[in-house]
């Protein structure tokens, strides 16, 4: 976690705009651009400007810009695309599927029949929790909460 600029991060870089990339709007701490590899016409990524590889690692007054900018933009990408719903998702770590190791908000324009899916559709099997299972799963989450630290980090 550092919150400045990475030299050898490819989103700082398009921050910075040391690089080219096709930029629909930015604020102060966050920008937006069109994905160099979309999974559909008008797929964008809306990063902030620091350099965070996760979502918890954002301090508080960055968050608001960021989330405010995906907000803006989702009804302009639903317009522009001629679509009437947006996939917005966080893929928060390595294990989750993020490729880059800096944040990044994925807004993706949807239709019926684009062959994208719900959530559900990503894992291949469901995982079922029975009682005990969700029990003790819903007391550790609560715990650190309640303490006030995240516990493993």
């Amino acid at each position: 976690m550092s919150s400045t600029i990475e030299d050898n991060c490819i989103f700082c870089k398009i921050a910075q705009k040391k690089i080219d990339a096709k930029i629909i709007d930015e604020n102060e701490k966050a920008i937006a651009f069109l994905d160099t590899f979309p999974l559909t016409s008008g797929h964008t990524l809306v990063i902030p400007k620091r350099h965070y590889e996760k979502l918890q690692e954002v301090e508080f007054d960055q968050v608001t810009p960021l989330f405010s900018l995906v907000h803006k933009l989702s009804a302009y990408l639903e317009r522009g695309t001629g679509t009437q719903s947006t996939l917005i998702a966080i893929h928060n770590g390595k294990d989750a599927g993020q490729e880059i190791p800096h944040l990044h908000v994925h807004i993706v324009p949807r239709k019926h029949g684009d062959g994208g899916g719900s959530i559900h559709s990503m894992f291949h099997s469901s995982h079922r929790l029975d009682d005990n299972e969700m029990s003790k799963v819903f007391v550790d989450i609560r715990a650190g909460i309640v303490d006030g630290e995240v516990k493993g980090h």
